[in-house]
């Protein structure tokens, strides 16, 4: 059994997880499947709360696909949530990263 289908079979288990959920991303990201991550990774972040992790990760990977307009809004959004999480931290990274994107980055 390999990572990920380790991954799916504890899901089975607890779906919930928000941790097993945001690794299956991630493992399907590494695998370059990369639409099933990133509809992992919206999940994550439309949930109330919203995974704060799963928007940088998300922003990263529009940039590695070359969809930087998106990323640049999933970072924001990233942002906006992290600072209403109290997350100035995860806030702070994702801005510097936003930031590093060049032109119309900043927030």
């Amino acid at each position: 059994m390999n990572r990920r289908q380790t991954i799916e079979s504890m899901l089975q288990e607890d779906p919930t997880d928000t941790f097993l959920r945001y690794s299956l991303a991630m493992e399907m990201r590494a695998e370059g499947d990369h639409e099933g991550s990133l509809a992992q990774l919206s999940e994550l972040m439309g949930e109330k709360p919203a995974c704060v992790p799963a928007f940088f990760m998300a922003g990263q990977q529009m940039v590695d696909l070359d969809r930087i307009d998106e990323a640049r809004t999933v970072l924001r959004e990233g942002i906006e949530e992290a600072r209403a999480q109290g997350d100035s931290h995860a806030a702070a990274e994702m801005s510097d990263y936003l930031t590093s994107l060049g032109e119309l980055g900043e927030l």
